[in-house]
């Protein structure tokens, strides 16, 4: 539920009933008729039945989670919790507050007969109200129209209640030997503390269970990232729409590299210019973006992004947009700002490459998902051994041995790979024999991405490479006999790259 700011109030509303009255009067009609099914509903339906089959017979509750203050009396625009917009088909900024409930059903015999799905939410509140006109944090005045509870189940196939009716459905037939209850405690505190206190007032739990109860929360919730490992169709064709407007973004930085150039604080306008085509394309960017110019580059998250651009240097940019369904890319390029490579910048980018290319290769089903990284890696440590910076007389294999090597991890620090989907890190509570050890399947979104970082007071690597880092991302999704890049439209070899940034953004 949304949080709360205690402050003084400083507005003058008008409170008497003739005002009242008068505001809720001579309003044309609302418009008629119902939304349709959504595509992304229909999805979701599917999702939440491999819900129901993993935990039956139990209550299960999913929060979209609340509002956040950002200063003040102003609120951070909402995002619903990813197990929530996955299991709804609700994204973008939908139902702050709402709550899903997956409540048993059962045969008259007693045997669980799956879940219904209804959905507890804020409703269009009627214009005679007090909340229409003086409610400026969810009133129809100051935030717009939200859904009627007839008009989100059209809108989402499932039953739909006043949030108001949430703690008496949570407490049904709750107690020994009744309904369980589970739920997502990191979506709303103030939920799960309701849910909490549901179970004390039952009975249901002791003192002697709260470990429990919190570890059956918790495996609720690791149920429901570790199901988004595999896409279905209607996801993937959100994360190809997600990575072509990705590309687009990309182009509009490329041809606005003179401009970044010439107005100072270069790397702010490279976030300003991905970040318009982000909001306009789609929701918005689905991480901070990193517009890192030269030594900038060599810090992994540098999102402060108030560096100039110079030419003969090198942008690294790793940024992606995110849909209205919430679904993000996630594409790094790392270009010379003048449209050349140095021959130093140039060694240390084809390196890089050369590691992705083995990652790539490595993304087929029957392989783990280590195996990208251990593929990656095993060239970028070839490569740091053969121009002389690992530590005298260390081995190729003796740096890759996990325990007592991995030298080269001086130079990149990170992994090659991670899950990809309605969170830019998504699947992040899988447990790691489903993850990093799991086996890679059709259907699967990864990213490959490699890199080489070396900082500008890095006394072990020669002047030349001081101060360049290179990362080169893609997003790929598994095939049945491999992988689809589908990044692949945005120029990768240093030729490419070249060629692009002197056209301007364009591409062939």
């Amino acid at each position: 539920m949304s949080e709360k700011q205690h402050q003084a109030e400083h507005r003058n509303r008008p409170t008497g009933e003739a005002f009242r009255a008068f505001m809720g009067q001579d309003w044309a009609p609302r418009p008629g008729g119902l939304p349709e099914l959504t595509e992304a509903a229909r999805y979701a339906a599917a999702r939440r039945q491999v819900v129901s089959a993993a935990f039956p017979g139990e209550r299960l509750v999913v929060p979209a989670g609340g509002l956040k203050v950002r200063s003040n009396d102003t609120d951070y625009v909402f995002r619903p919790h990813s197990a929530f917009a996955h299991l709804t088909g609700l994204g973008a900024d939908r139902e702050p507050d709402a709550v899903l409930v997956l409540d048993p059903v059962h045969e008259e015999d007693g045997t669980p007969a799956g879940h219904e799905a209804v959905l507890y939410f804020l409703p269009l509140a009627d214009r005679d109200s007090t909340e229409f006109f003086a409610d400026s944090r969810v009133g129809e005045f100051w935030v717009g129209a939200r859904p009627t509870l007839a008009s989100a189940a059209a809108e989402l196939g499932v039953g739909t209640r006043p949030l108001g009716e949430l703690e008496d459905a949570l407490a049904k037939d709750v107690g020994p030997g009744g309904v369980t209850l589970r739920v997502v405690r990191d979506a709303d505190r103030e939920v799960a503390e309701l849910v909490d206190r549901v179970r004390g007032r039952s009975g249901a739990v002791t003192e002697q269970d709260e470990q429990a109860v919190l570890e059956a929360d918790q495996a609720l919730a690791r149920s429901l990232s570790t199901q988004r490992l595999v896409k279905d169709e209607w996801e993937i064709r959100q994360m190809a729409e997600a990575v072509e407007a990705t590309a687009r973004a990309f182009d509009a930085v490329v041809e606005q590299l003179p401009e970044a150039v010439a107005r100072g604080r270069g790397e702010r306008w490279v976030e300003g210019v991905f970040g318009l085509h982000a909001r306009h394309a789609g929701n918005g960017v689905g991480y901070d973006s990193i517009a890192a110019a030269s030594e900038h580059a060599t810090t992994l998250h540098w999102i402060r992004n108030t560096g100039d651009l110079h030419p003969g240097q090198l942008l690294l940019l790793d940024a992606g947009v995110e849909t209205d369904s919430l679904y993000t890319a996630d594409v790094t390029r790392t270009v010379p700002v003048d449209g050349t490579f140095t021959p130093a910048q140039r060694k240390v980018y084809e390196a890089v490459l050369e590691a992705q290319e083995a990652g790539l290769a490595a993304c087929r089903p029957g392989n783990r998902f280590k195996d990208v990284h251990a593929a990656a890696i095993e060239v970028i440590a070839r490569h740091l051994l053969d121009w002389g910076l690992l530590p005298d007389g260390v081995t190729l294999e003796q740096t890759l041995d996990a325990e007592e090597g991995q030298f080269h991890r001086r130079w990149m620090v990170h992994g090659t790979s991670h899950h990809l989907g309605i969170d830019v890190h998504d699947c992040a509570l899988a447990l790691r024999e489903d993850y990093v050890d799991g086996e890679l399947r059709e259907g699967m979104v990864l990213t490959v991405e490699p890199g080489l970082y070396f900082k500008s007071e890095d006394l072990r690597v020669p002047p030349e490479l001081r101060g360049i880092g290179v990362r080169i991302e893609d997003d790929v999704v598994v095939t049945a006999d491999g992988c689809r890049n589908l990044s692949a439209m945005l120029p990768r070899t240093a030729d490419e790259v070249e060629a692009w940034v002197r056209a301007g953004g364009r591409r062939d």
